[in-house]
């Protein structure tokens, strides 16, 4: 990375270029390698020049200048001159911090330092419950919630570098976290929506949406209310009988967006409820989906829906929902998904597959907001810092007609202070070679890989006997080469590194296993139990610790627990296998029942096509258990 001299700047870079000199190669003070920089306030855009021995940065919104920097800092020679201009209004990320892992204050500064550096001026934290409402204790109740402090600290913190930060939660479904409690029993219509119409229900929502909205400076809020499927199915049927789902979401949002209004807040939500209450088969993406005209009239004024869609390749797809949301009445804000959900590392073949025909198709409708999201489902066990290359990967498409993926090298290395071919390495933990697709074909296999159980392989008929042992080897050994060679987060390859290395022993491990028993092999098996038994057990406790470590460092403790639960449940059923085997070799037990088990292949998928399976549960047990 370059050092940069920042020779000139207004007053109001001065807290932004602050935060930044904690981290990065940014100096006041002339040395002899940092190159000087001016940074001048300019019309739209960036346009960098070099005047009399230092560049020039002329520069329209604050993000701007610090999205300049980021590239200076990573350009391997200087100088260099070049003109961008910004194609979106709003370019944003949101992170899910509501499934378990809370992102620790220290660790969104961090954050924000990079997605100013990338150009970025959007962020948003989804919080079902993780922050502080005073009247309600269990609101978020050890959860790791934020507290206001915290919040308007990270507010001040992205300000300064040119960042808007929007309160982003729930104000009708997703809320099994708040309505376990008995505190909240009497807002519940189904175990995690709210119970609409009833007065109670406002009460607590407006106590809710000013406590989420009064850290921040902005105006703006995301209200949510995704997902609603039971939607008056509950207490709500049992007290007033049947009525139309569009109906209660009209009458629902028009109270909601009365206590925004009296706040002086501008809401916006996600748009599938109408789309899918409008199929008959309850498809967000249906093509067959109607919303009835009176209900199209019915929708309150006021209100920005945000149409999220993560699954599309092809950009004509992205086209026609556009224009189905523009007929809603308003232009949407367009939410494309970096894939970080049930896995270990983000599955970058697809978040690129789709994000590229997503941000073409937004820049040809002449869309003006967008917003990249992060979900953290079932626990939650991604490392969110995976996302930077699919997050540096958008923000060009922020300053770009098309993407120069040399640029998109240079701007990771000066904004995340590492490799971006070394990062997008580690895609390979799910992106095996067998995949006829990668980026249409989104499996975590990593994850069923690591957490089924070795009595009950329930998985291993979908690898066909294929072993993937070779390519979990030669992927550990790259990126701990990546690791030594340093770089500002390096040392975060490590962890899936070592979530290689158990998976070069575990990957097939359960069917040579079940091979050597049924043939009798008792030497075999001895091997087994006495060599490379002990050596997974050792391999995963250390993927433990380092999960553990990583956790610890990047997000609250909070939530924790529940990985560990699953790498104990893991380490327990290893201990108990090993038991077993040593009871089954020594005569101590004539069998082995689990191992004489022929398991069936439960999906058609081929070995160039292997299944996302989810949640945790359904990997480790066939017991449908709640």
């Amino acid at each position: 990375m370059n050092w940069l001299y920042l020779k000139q700047f207004p007053k109001e870079l001065h807290d932004g270029i602050k935060a930044l000199t904690s981290e990065y190669p940014i100096t006041l003070i002339p040395r002899t390698d940092a190159y000087p920089v001016l940074l001048t306030p300019g019309d739209e855009g960036v346009i960098v020049s070099e005047v009399d021995g230092a560049l020039q940065v002329r520069y329209g919104r604050k993000v701007d200048a610090f999205r300049a920097l980021g590239r200076l800092m990573g350009e391997s020679h200087l100088p260099v001159s070049w003109r961008e201009r910004p194609r979106f209004d709003m370019l944003g990320v949101m992170v899910d911090v509501s499934r378990n892992a809370v992102l620790r204050v220290d660790t969104l500064k961090a954050w924000l330092r990079r997605l100013a550096l990338m150009g970025i001026n959007t962020f948003m934290l989804y919080t079902e419950d993780v922050y502080e409402v005073p009247e309600y204790p269990f609101f978020g109740y050890a959860r790791g919630r934020y507290t206001g402090d915290e919040l308007r600290d990270l507010d001040d913190y992205a300000f300064a570098l040119g960042i808007e930060m929007i309160p982003c939660i729930q104000a009708l479904a997703h809320l099994a976290q708040v309505l376990q409690w008995p505190a909240f029993r009497h807002l519940r219509d189904t175990k995690d929506i709210l119970l609409v119409g009833a007065p109670e229900t406002y009460e607590f929502l407006e106590r809710v949406i000013a406590a989420a909205s009064a850290p921040y400076r902005s105006k703006r809020i995301h209200l949510g209310m995704d997902e609603a499927h039971g939607l008056g199915s509950g207490e709500y049927k049992r007290r007033h009988g049947e009525r139309r789902r569009f109906d209660l979401m009209n009458e629902h949002l028009r109270r909601v967006l009365a206590i925004t209004e009296r706040s002086g807040l501008r809401p916006m939500i996600w748009s599938d409820m109408y789309f899918r209450i409008g199929s008959k088969t309850g498809g967000y993406y249906d093509p067959e989906t109607v919303i009835p005209q009176e209900v199209i009239e019915q929708i309150p004024s006021g209100v920005q829906l945000v149409y999220w869609d993560y699954y599309h390749h092809d950009k004509e797809f992205y086209l026609d929902w556009i224009e189905r949301h523009l007929a809603l009445g308003s232009e949407p804000i367009v939410a494309p998904g970096a894939w970080t959900w049930n896995r270990f590392w983000t599955y970058y073949p697809t978040a690129f597959g789709t994000m590229e025909p997503c941000m073409l198709a937004c820049k040809e409708k002449g869309i003006r907001e967008v917003l990249m999201t992060l979900w953290g489902d079932d626990g939650a066990e991604v490392d969110y810092y995976s996302a930077m290359p699919v997050l540096q990967r958008f923000a060009e498409h922020g300053y770009a007609d098309e993407v120069d993926d040399e640029r998109v090298r240079v701007h990771f290395r000066g904004a995340c202070g590492g490799d971006y071919d070394a990062w997008v390495t580690a895609g390979g933990l799910d992106a095996l070679p067998s995949l006829d697709d990668p980026a249409r074909t989104p499996t975590n296999v990593a994850k069923w890989l690591l957490w089924e159980d070795p009595l009950h392989p329930l998985w291993q008929p979908q690898l066909e006997g294929h072993s993937f042992t070779d390519h979990y080897r030669a992927l550990a050994e790259a990126l701990d080469s990546h690791a030594r060679a340093g770089g500002m987060l390096s040392d975060r390859l490590r962890h899936p590194a070592q979530l290689a290395r158990v998976l070069a022993i575990k990957n097939d491990f359960p069917t040579r296993l079940q091979r050597a028993y049924r043939a009798g092999d008792r030497d075999g098996l001895d091997d087994i139990a006495k060599r490379e038994l002990p050596e997974l057990r050792r391999q995963v406790r250390a993927l433990w610790e380092s999960h553990r470590a990583m956790w610890l460092n990047t997000y609250k403790p909070d939530g924790l627990e529940v990985v560990e639960m699953r790498y104990g449940a893991l380490m327990a059923r290893l201990e108990s296998l090993q038991a077993r085997l040593a009871s089954y070799l020594s005569g101590q037990v004539e069998s082995i029942p689990e191992l004489e088990r022929d398991y069936l292949k439960v999906y058609p998928n081929g070995i160039d096509r292997l299944p996302h399976i989810s949640p945790h549960r359904r990997i480790y047990t066939p017991s449908a258990l709640s």
